[in-house]
């Protein structure tokens, strides 16, 4: 294995308000806790991104520094959004020791475009990048991360979302006035100690949001009155269920897509099963 790059301390804000897109399609912008948007451009009609996978030091909560890897200076990688139909071109750069590449999970592409190192793709090797390009067909959230060493990878805290937006009135997705996304993400790391350990499995002892943990982690805020949605992935080894104390909602969304209305009804909690999301609404209340 090659000698191991010195980690990329953050240089960004810890939490950046949504980006508004800048052209193209417009869409209403998610709030990622402790996170940013990925910017994009626009290259003769195709959205194009840059995603580079590195070593990174991620403050966890106030006083506490983990070295992990992720994207672009954070662990999780930068939310990236896009709207229905976008045809988008990602170039991934791989500044690790080691190979990697990214699965986009849950998106209907070519199979060349999937990400899986040894049965779709060679291996990005470190230094050299790779262009992935393909067609957002459908409206929902999903995920990225490696499918090369991931069970190494992914305990690094390599992992991302992906939202793509409607691109008219759909019948089952309601305009919000707050959007949230955040991944459930688990690691093991020593007392005294920056890494995690890279071979448990189920003995986690941080269970984090977007790689943070209390008293780090951003509040939803919101107005009364205001629909929200919360958008939650589970890139951990276990499920969770999520409570929300003193307020109701409706399981939306899955990984599959928007839930029909006949199959709604309220809950205070609902179970986000290992590689999964679930979508939750509600309307912002004083109690």
């Amino acid at each position: 294995m090659a000698a191991l790059p010195e980690p990329v301390t953050q240089t960004r804000p810890d939490t950046m308000p949504p980006l508004a897109p800048s052209g193209g399609h417009p869409y209403n912008p998610v709030v990622t806790l402790n996170g940013w948007t990925l910017p994009w451009r626009t290259n003769k009609g195709v959205k194009e991104f840059h995603l580079v996978a590195e070593p990174v030091v991620r403050e966890m909560s106030p006083g506490f520094k983990a070295h992990l890897w992720g994207y672009n200076g954070q662990s999780p990688g930068p939310t990236i959004e896009v709207v229905e139909g976008d045809r988008v071109r990602v170039f991934v750069t791989n500044k690790l020791p080691e190979q990697t590449s990214v699965h986009w999970h849950g998106q209907r592409l070519p199979n060349g475009m999937d990400g899986i190192t040894g049965l779709t793709q060679l291996g990005i090797a470190p230094g050299k990048t790779y262009v992935y390009e393909f067609i957002a067909r459908r409206p929902g959230t999903f995920m990225y991360h490696p499918h090369a060493d991931e069970m190494v990878q992914m305990a690094m805290g390599m992992m991302g979302f992906w939202i793509t937006h409607p691109r008219a009135r759909h019948p089952l997705i309601e305009e919000v006035d707050r959007d949230f996304v955040f991944l459930l993400n688990a690691y093991d790391i020593d007392p005294g100690a920056y890494t995690p350990k890279i071979m448990t499995m189920l003995d986690f002892n941080l269970w984090s949001w977007n790689s943070r943990v209390f008293p780090g982690i951003d509040p939803l805020v919101v107005r009364r009155g205001d629909r929200v949605r919360i958008r939650m992935g589970n890139l951990t080894m276990t499920n969770h269920p999520i409570h929300l104390h003193g307020h109701e909602f409706y399981v939306t969304g899955t990984d599959g897509g928007p839930t029909p209305l006949s199959a709604r009804w309220p809950e205070v909690t609902t179970d986000v099963a290992v590689g999964q999301m679930r979508q939750i609404e509600l309307y912002g209340q004083a109690r």
